[in-house]
């Protein structure tokens, strides 16, 4: 025997990847010497993952806003939505190359399209498109948010750890019409009040601090109202306005995942989502022309539209 490997007794090896990184056992060095085949490296990776927000609601009469399409979050001590904590970071074999699908937003009447990420060794993470504010029938549809009630229907409910439900509607008076808005990541959406003559308001979206500065995603779409009444502002995080009989309802802001508006005529649509990468490693390649930036040691991936990543 000769010694060799950095002072380990045992043949020379070419291992077929350049480095691995870990803690590793003495046996577990010595079996990868002993075979030549070290594990793959693996990154941690960061993400933030919104759906494709719900358009708002219109069928005849006034109805609710669109829910905000679902929100996923694993950076440490930020929140995903419904109220849940963080997830766990994803860890990206390198060399393996990871799909990444955006989801559009719905337009009036439709719920929005989810958004994902998938491949090699991990478990896809998947956005649930924002609920449908209140169309032929009377209750908003559920989504990553619900959609919020017509004046005669309740709201829709949130997905798990995405969401939170939409707002009833209040029946209505003469001209006045009173619908909910739609749910948020960060709040449900609030109920029409008839004696108030309010609709409801998009609930709030969440805030994140992934790209290195503070933005707020996942707006619920307002209540409509019809010819009097106030209509329901849109939530925080790029949740469109509610209109009116003369007013259409404002669209969700892009890559946002913020729900549409309900109207009385015209409904907001939703607006698209948007899937942001953080890690401290920079990509091999990219498709979908994602935008590439850096904060202090990190680079961070924003896919406004669908592609892919290789590390």
């Amino acid at each position: 025997m000769r010694r060799g490997n950095g002072s380990v007794l045992g043949k020379r090896n070419a291992p077929t990847t350049s480095s691995a990184s870990g803690v590793w056992s003495l046996k577990k060095v010595q079996t990868s010497r002993q075979s030549s085949v070290w594990p793959a490296l693996a990154i941690s990776v960061n993400y933030l993952v919104i759906a494709g927000g719900g358009g708002g609601g219109r069928f005849g009469n006034p109805g609710g806003g669109g829910g905000a399409g679902g929100y996923r979050c694993s950076v440490s001590g930020e929140n995903s939505g419904g109220g849940a904590s963080a997830e766990s970071p994803l860890f990206l074999t390198v060399g393996a190359t990871y799909t990444v699908t955006v989801g559009g937003g719905g337009a009036q009447e439709v719920s929005g399209s989810a958004s994902s990420i998938s491949g090699t060794g991990i478990t896809t993470v998947t956005s649930t498109g924002g609920g449908a504010g209140s169309a032929t029938s009377n209750n908003g549809d559920s989504g990553g948010s619900g959609g919020g009630g017509n004046f005669a229907g309740n709201g829709g409910a949130g997905t798990a750890n995405q969401g939170y439900a939409g707002g009833n509607g209040n029946s209505f008076s003469g001209n006045v019409y009173t619908t909910g808005g739609g749910g948020g990541a960060g709040a449900v959406g609030g109920n029409g009040n008839l004696s108030a003559q309010t609709s409801g308001n998009g609930g709030a979206g969440v805030s994140s601090s992934i790209t290195g500065s503070a933005v707020t995603r996942g707006g619920g779409g307002g209540g409509s109202r019809y010819i009097s009444g106030t209509a329901g502002s849109g939530g925080s995080g790029g949740g469109g306005a509610g209109g009116s009989s003369s007013v259409a309802g404002g669209a969700g802001t892009a890559n946002t995942g913020g729900g549409g508006g309900g109207g009385s005529g015209t409904a907001g649509a939703g607006g698209s989502g948007v899937v942001i990468l953080r890690s401290s490693v920079a990509a091999v390649s990219t498709t979908g022309s994602p935008t590439v930036t850096t904060d202090g040691s990190f680079t961070i991936y924003t896919f406004t539209a669908s592609g892919s990543i290789t590390f």
